[in-house]
């Protein structure tokens, strides 16, 4: 009977080899399936995290950009404001000054033959009115900057009468007569 008992033990160490073997490739196999699945969930949270990163920063940047064009705006602000103040003023000194300047001493012509338009030129002298003897008809603009320009309007205004381009025409309006 030894030799069956040896058989029977011979049998179970080959069993038992192969059953080892078989549990250290599943182990194998199990290990690689939860190396796979780790690896998945561990790029998913680097996606994740990325995904995060990117919405924060994005967040921070535009957070960032309202604050400095908050800032930006109110400095900006106040500089428009006070420039427009003081083109406000610029503004009404001129028009005061065009009002003003035939009284000035040293307006050439007659202040009553001056009549005040404001556009689109500024004054229109009739030369000799006052004294009932008109001599010419001038039409004035006047410019408060130190280099002034004309605009387009005042322009072909100046060029209009440089040229002799002026007409005068009488109309006359008859009421209808009731009847």
């Amino acid at each position: 009977m030894a030799g069956i008992e040896w058989i029977i033990i011979l049998i179970l160490f080959i069993v038992l080899g192969i059953l080892l073997l078989l549990y250290i490739l599943q182990g194998r196999s199990i290990e690689s399936r939860a190396r796979a699945v780790f690896e998945a969930w561990r790029e998913q949270e680097r996606q994740d995290l990325a995904g995060w990163k990117a919405g924060e920063l994005e967040r921070l940047s535009e957070e960032k950009a309202r604050i400095l064009f908050a800032g930006w705006r109110a400095n900006e602000e106040e500089i428009i404001r006070s420039d427009a103040v003081r083109r406000s003023q610029s503004v009404t000194k001129g028009k005061i000054t065009e009002h003003l300047i035939p009284y000035f001493p040293d307006f050439p012509y007659n202040p009553k033959d001056a009549r005040f338009l404001g556009s689109p030129v500024d004054l229109v002298v009739f030369d000799g009115l006052a004294d009932d003897a008109i001599r010419k008809i001038v039409f004035v603009e006047i410019k408060t900057a130190k280099n002034p320009s004309l605009s387009r309007r005042e322009r072909e205004i100046r060029d209009c009468v440089l040229e002799k381009r002026i007409g005068y025409r009488l109309l006359q309006i008859v009421p209808e007569t009731e009847g």
